[in-house]
């Protein structure tokens, strides 16, 4: 089978031409397999698609238009109301941000107490200081004042978890930017109970080239330089 390990980006599928060889054609959105609701997404274009194979193989067969340019994965779940954010919530985010990318750090530590393998040995040695930190901030729902002042006090603490999720997402390719793609899979996960996400990314982009680099990204979360 020619189309055996051959790859073909999100919306295509592979397909044998008459010379036997693989080339990548449009998915057919309506070919996709049937989805849950709870695998509806909402595309850009505040359209409810069954699933992820549905948006991209439409915009697969948009390649090339103003309308497939514009087409992305908005966020998971199908479309709804998205109230705006406001300056106060924006200000606010990357306090709520940072503390939660620290605790999910703190839980592959904890799983990985009992089986290893979610982070790597120079990861979980960098994470245990943090779990071990008797002044760290245990999980919960704190409230801004709060996690301002915990967040001068043990500045430390959150330095890392910043920089391993910018390194988590920074994968196709690994250049020390993110593209829309790269950061859709985080951004698409939280749109719908962290509405200022989505603001908060663009304003992350300080030079407006649709790239974030990593001293963007540092300077967005506070980062010292």
């Amino acid at each position: 089978d020619p189309c055996w390990n051959f790859h073909c980006k999100r919306g295509k599928v592979c397909h044998e031409d008459k010379q036997g060889n693989p080339q990548c054609i449009c998915q057919d959105p309506a070919a996709c397999p049937s989805t849950k609701d709870y695998e509806h997404v909402c595309g850009t274009d505040n359209k409810t698609y069954d699933g992820t194979c549905q948006l991209f193989g439409t915009k697969c067969r948009l390649e090339g238009t103003k309308m497939g340019r514009q087409l992305h994965l908005d966020y998971m779940g199908s479309c709804k109301y998205i109230p705006p954010c406001t300056d106060y919530e924006v200000d606010q985010f990357p306090l709520r941000m940072r503390d939660w990318l620290k605790n999910i750090l703190m839980q592959y530590y904890e799983r990985d107490l009992n089986t290893s393998g979610i982070l790597t040995e120079k990861q979980r040695n960098k994470v245990k200081k943090i779990y071990q930190n008797d002044k760290r901030l245990v999980a919960g729902d704190h409230t801004v004042e709060l996690l301002l002042h915990d967040f001068e006090k043990n500045y430390h603490m959150y330095v890392y978890p910043v920089h391993w999720q910018f390194h988590q997402l920074d994968q196709h390719p690994v250049d020390r930017l993110l593209t829309h793609s790269e950061l859709a899979p985080l951004r698409a996960s939280l749109v719908p109970m962290e509405h200022c996400i989505t603001r908060f990314f663009q304003e992350c982009d300080g030079d407006q080239d649709k790239l974030i680099a990593l001293k963007e990204w540092c300077h967005c979360f506070g980062i010292k330089e």
